[in-house]
Parts: C-alpha cells; sequence; structure tokens
C-alpha cells in the first residue's frame, strides 16, 4: 500500500492508473478504522481495480460545542490495518493540503432542503462541511466510484444529491451498515461510551426495530408510532433528538402512500451522540 499525504502525489498516481485503464474506487473516511470501514473497503476492491482511502478529520463538519479536538486519531493503526485489507493507496492531507490556509473563507457548497433537516437541524452548517469536503475529494481522485456507510443514511441522500446536481460522473455506492453482535452500529464514537452507556446502546436500534415490527403489522398511524417510540427511547436513557418515520427518497415524514420508508433516529447518551436508521418496503395503502 502507497501511503501518502500530498494531493498532488495522489493524483500522479492515479493518473497513471487511469492511463492503464483502472477503475478507481475512493473510500473517504474519518480514519479510526473500525469493520464497518472495512466492508466498505472491501465492497469498493470487489467493483473496482484501484481502491483510495482518505482519511482526513474534517474540521467544517464540527460544531463549536462537538468533538473536533478529541476526536480519535490513529493513523499510525489505520495504515498497518488498511495495508492488511488490501488498500492500495492512502491519501492522509492536512487541512491546509484541503482547504488552503483559510479554511473557514474557503468556498462551500450547499445541498438545500436535504441538508435543513434531521441532523442539519440539530448540526447546523454540519452538512455544508461534508458536501464540501466531499465535492473536494471527488474532485481530487476522480474515482469510477465512491462507498458510504448508509449507517448515516441523510448523508449518503445529500452525497448523492450533489453528484447529480454538480454533473459528476462519480457512482455513489451506499454499503449497509456493520453492527456488533447485540445489534449496535459500528461507529467511532462507540468508544466514548461509558460501561453502563453501552449497555444502553444497543436499545436504539431495538427501537427502530420495534417500530419496523409494528409497520409490518399494518399500523400506519406514523406520528403516533414514532412518538411512542420516542417515548421509550427516553425511557432507556437517550436524550432523544430525533425519531421520525419517513418516504426514504425525499425525507419528508411519512404517508400512508409512501412504498419505501426510512425510520431515522439520533440521541445521547451521556455526551455521545449515536444514529441509526432501518428502512423497509411495504405496500402502501392506495389514494382514495
Amino acid at each position: 500500500m502507497r501511503s501518502v499525504s500530498r494531493i498532488s502525489e495522489a493524483r500522479a498516481v492515479l493518473a497513471q492508473r487511469r492511463q492503464q485503464g483502472r477503475r478507481i474506487g475512493l473510500v473517504p473516511t474519518m480514519g479510526n478504522i473500525h469493520a464497518g470501514h472495512l466492508a466498505l473497503l472491501e465492497r469498493c476492491r470487489e467493483e473496482c481495480d484501484y481502491s483510495v482511502v482518505t482519511i482526513f478529520v474534517n474540521p467544517l463538519q464540527f460544531g463549536p460545542r462537538e468533538d473536533f479536538s478529541d476526536y480519535p486519531r490513529t493513523l499510525q493503526r489505520d495504515r498497518e490495518v488498511l495495508s492488511g485489507h488490501g488498500c492500495d493507496l492512502l491519501l492522509h492531507p492536512s487541512t491546509e493540503e484541503v482547504y488552503g490556509k483559510s479554511p473557514e473563507l474557503s468556498t462551500r457548497v450547499h445541498v438545500p432542503e436535504l441538508s435543513e433537516r434531521y441532523c442539519g437541524a440539530s448540526r447546523p452548517g454540519h452538512f455544508d462541511g461534508v458536501t464540501t469536503v466531499v465535492a473536494r475529494l471527488l474532485n481530487f481522485a476522480q474515482p469510477d466510484k465512491a462507498y458510504f456507510g448508509l449507517k448515516d443514511y441523510q448523508q449518503f441522500l445529500l452525497v448523492r444529491r450533489l453528484v447529480a446536481d454538480l454533473c459528476m460522473t462519480t457512482g455513489i455506492v451506499g454499503v449497509e451498515t456493520v453492527r456488533e453482535a447485540d445489534g449496535l452500529a459500528m461507529s467511532s464514537r462507540n468508544g466514548y461510551l461509558s460501561e453502563s452507556e453501552r449497555e444502553s446502546a444497543p436499545k436504539l436500534y431495538r427501537g427502530l426495530r420495534g417500530i419496523a415490527d409494528k409497520i409490518a403489522e399494518g399500523e400506519r398511524d406514523y406520528p403516533l408510532i414514532a412518538s411512542s417510540g420516542r417515548e421509550r427511547l427516553a425511557a432507556a436513557g437517550f436524550e432523544v433528538d430525533y425519531l421520525d418515520i419517513c418516504n426514504a427518497h425525499t425525507l419528508r415524514k411519512a404517508t400512508a402512500e409512501d412504498s419505501e420508508l426510512i425510520i431515522l433516529a439520533a440521541g445521547y447518551l451521556g455526551n455521545t451522540r449515536l444514529i441509526d436508521n432501518l428502512h423497509l418496503a411495504i405496500d402502501p395503502v392506495p389514494a382514495a
């Protein structure tokens, strides 16, 4: 595996691979590599000839009271793990390399509407930071495909919209969430949980499964189902940020006519914010 910190060096390598006719796949990460990231890399290697992983803790997607300075940075370990799992090129640029000397003055990319709901409402500016860095990474690497985990479903939809609206040619591939044995979605932030919080954390996904079961049984009063779900999460010790049942394509609140749903949830255990979702397809109720 080749490991570089300069974008110009990565571009030179990738230009050579393109001339050789190799299909390039990109896996953007913020490091602290875990099994969820490796699932993205595995899918990338299955579908592409040359795999690129980026590690960049992006300051623009962290709010003023969020964990940018404390976010785990484990570059040496990440290098070893990625090399052992067949990554071809690791790009780990500095903030100045990505944004120049004044990140706060650099051009931003904003995706309207989708970026202003749920995590976007709770974390103002977060998704502008995400779409800005993703646009730059896609420009740097110009990959044939880029791979994103579906744990952050809203982010996946935003990136897909970004690529479509800016007429980029990269295919955006969503990869299913990798979970611990008890159902907790893998995340770098799980390491922040105390022992007791870690025991409670799987209740987030169990709550989503319970909602999905109700819908599968034929219940269609989505506001009531979601409200009950929020109450159960609160009783389990979560400070609930949101829990809603949405149209899987628009993230608007679901109606009885929708056939593809996404149940979105976010909440805090102590100081740790967890997100999760559950996708389901159902038979819609015909409009009267």
